[in-house]
């Protein structure tokens, strides 16, 4: 019986590679997997969550709708402000997401993590991901909002698919985002005014509510350094029927997010021991 050749150096080696990237995608799935099941223990977190986009679509959309103050490129601003409230939930939801890790080391979890062979850039992203699902939950509940005003909401399988992949990746870029904040400030209070500080300026220096074209000057330069606004011109572009086209390209937006994904994930992964002191 013929004895089989044994494997080059070249394939051994890729072998391994193709098993330390199971291994951490795997992990970085587990890690993902225990954010969302805290969501199904208590579900009423979105709920509550889902109160302010409402009354921004009912009251706020509602109003200016009427007095026609926005430049929208001929869209009716209801349906122009869809994407953007769409965007401040998400954000609303991912930049809080970091108290969870200050909970974990409170409770000793954090500390079983970091002696465990889990890479840290799989614990950064699985928390990302996790964030992530939530903020999908939180979408749906807006764009069911969105169909009961009668926003015409393109349902190509592509466009939408593209949708829930720019929803996650923005969650993913401000949830770990905070888990760099977290593990700067150590403290339930201290990120918890951090993170109601910088809510209101991400969201206000976007595009979320008027077009950059209305910013002045300065304010337009800080939008093009802001994630949230390239999220809010990819969702018009792949949500809104008749909307026109993005200001940056969904090929922009998408790199853009991704790039700040991975940047972001470097920075907490080294960063992320430090919870623990």
């Amino acid at each position: 019986m013929p004895i089989p050749p044994r494997p080059g150096p070249l394939q051994a080696g890729s072998a391994e590679r193709r098993g330390v990237i199971a291994g951490f995608v795997a992990k970085t799935l587990a890690i993902a997997d225990m954010e969302v099941r805290r969501l199904r223990h208590d579900p009423t977190e979105l709920f509550t969550r889902a109160l302010q986009p409402a009354l921004w679509l009912l009251v706020f959309g509602q109003v200016i709708s009427r007095g026609h103050v926005v430049d929208t490129g001929g869209l009716p601003y209801l349906h122009f402000l869809v994407p953007g409230i769409l965007a401040q939930s998400v954000l609303f939801i991912a930049i809080f997401n970091g108290i969870s890790i200050i909970w974990e080391r409170d409770l000793g979890i954090v500390h079983k993590f970091l002696a465990s062979p889990t890479p840290r850039g799989a614990l950064v992203l699985g928390k990302a991901l996790g964030g992530g699902t939530r903020a999908l939950v939180q979408a749906i509940v807006v764009v069911i909002l969105a169909l009961l005003l009668g926003v015409d909401i393109r349902w190509e399988p592509l466009a939408l698919g593209g949708a829930v992949l720019l929803i996650v990746l923005g969650a993913a870029v401000f949830s770990t985002f905070s888990l760099i904040i977290a593990c700067i400030v150590k403290t339930r209070e201290r990120f918890m005014g951090i993170g109601q500080v910088l809510t209101m300026p991400l969201f206000f220096a976007s595009n979320a509510i008027y077009p950059t074209s209305m910013m002045p000057p300065w304010l337009r330069v800080v939008s093009h350094f802001n994630p949230l606004t390239y999220q809010v011109d990819g969702l018009r572009e792949l949500l809104l029927a008749g909307a026109p086209m993005p200001a940056m390209g969904l090929f922009t937006d998408f790199a853009t997010l991704t790039g700040a994904l991975v940047v972001l994930t470097i920075v907490s992964a080294r960063i992320y021991p430090n919870i623990a002191r």
